[in-house]
């Protein structure tokens, strides 16, 4: 057993003596007052009588010593905490032996299985020598035999070479032969080759002369529909017969172009007085105000500039309302969308031509 369940069975004991004396000592302070609250009662009662008050007073008084001796009872003694401790060491004790008997029996139980184990590997080792002798002899009637098919053959393969001698001198002979043979034949038949593929050729060149003739025929077709569908594409007038829609367009053309030159104006009067207050005003230059002024006056003017720039493209949209080409993207020379133009003034390119720049 180890020592910590021996500190906790001793400190669950103390905690059991000192229950006990709790409830001897509760039930000790239980009983005192009603020893207390019964005298007056009486007394009470019989207030002329005070002999026999004095009887009953002396008659309980003995109740108070049984009390202790049930605390007493209760309470572990010294001689009774030693019992407890040699029960327990007497526990530990047995419970170490029983760990000791099973830790021998794994033990012996080991030493078994390792026995078993080395028996197993020797009576394998015992049938693995027979089986290589075995195999040994096997081998060595094996080679002997090997050894007279090897001399057997070694004499037909004699023989055998002397008949493929003699068949390979007909051979070479009859060879000779086709080679001469087959050379007339070659010529021939090269002389006959040139002359078709030179029949060939010429009727090759003179297809693709006629092929090539008529793919350019086809060129020269498909760019001639191609620029004629550019050129109607270049003139073509996308919303001409919306005259809604085109009036629309010119409003919001000459709104955002009153706008824009109230903007152009509001911004020039803004540098202007910031030129005046320059002029006007000494400024810190260690704060770095007046370079701060300076760049917020030219970023003033380069935005009139922008702007001015816009007006100029809101005139040339007005001017495509006017002969009914707005609307047409400048690259693709397809119509742009509606909404794009609503929402973007002015506007001369397609969403997909103004992605690809």
């Amino acid at each position: 057993m180890s020592t910590s369940t021996k500190t906790t069975k001793k400190a669950s004991t103390k905690a059991v003596g000192k229950k006990n004396a709790a409830k001897a000592s509760s039930k000790k302070g239980a009983k005192k007052p009603a020893v207390r609250s019964s005298a007056p009662k009486k007394v009470a009662s019989s207030p002329a009588k005070k002999t026999p008050a004095k009887k009953t007073l002396a008659k309980k008084k003995p109740t108070r010593a049984p009390a202790k001796k049930v605390a007493a009872k209760k309470a572990p003694t010294a001689a009774q905490k030693a019992v407890a401790a040699k029960k327990l060491k007497a526990q530990a004790l047995a419970h170490a032996k029983k760990e000791r008997d099973a830790k021998a029996k794994v033990a012996a139980a080991k030493a078994q299985a390792r026995q078993k184990s080395l028996d197993a590997a020797k009576a394998k080792k015992d049938r693995d020598l027979k089986v290589r002798a075995a195999a040994k002899e096997k081998a060595a009637v094996a080679k002997a035999r090997a050894l007279s098919a090897a001399k057997a053959k070694k004499e037909r393969d004699a023989k055998a070479k002397v008949a493929a001698k003699e068949r390979e001198v007909a051979r070479k002979a009859r060879d000779r032969a086709a080679v001469e043979a087959k050379k007339q034949r070659e010529i021939e038949a090269k002389r006959k080759a040139i002359e078709a593929e030179k029949l060939r050729k010429l009727r090759e060149i003179e297809r693709r002369d006629a092929e090539e003739r008529k793919r350019q025929e086809r060129r020269e077709a498909e760019e001639k529909k191609r620029l004629e569908a550019l050129e109607r594409k270049m003139h073509s007038k996308p919303y001409a017969n919306d005259a809604a829609f085109l009036d629309e367009l010119r409003t919001l053309l000459v709104e955002t172009r009153d706008a824009t030159s109230r903007q152009i104006v509001t911004s020039e009067a803004e540098a202007s007085e910031m030129l005046v207050d320059r002029e006007r005003l000494e400024y810190d230059d260690e704060d770095g105000s007046s370079v701060a002024s300076d760049i917020q006056r030219d970023q003033l003017k380069d935005f009139a500039t922008a702007l001015r720039l816009k007006v100029d493209e809101i005139d040339v949209a007005l001017a495509r309302l006017d002969d009914g080409s707005y609307g047409r993207c400048d690259e693709c020379y397809e119509p742009i969308s509606q909404p794009r133009l609503r929402a973007q003034l002015p506007v001369f390119t397609c969403v997909s031509c103004r992605a690809s720049v």
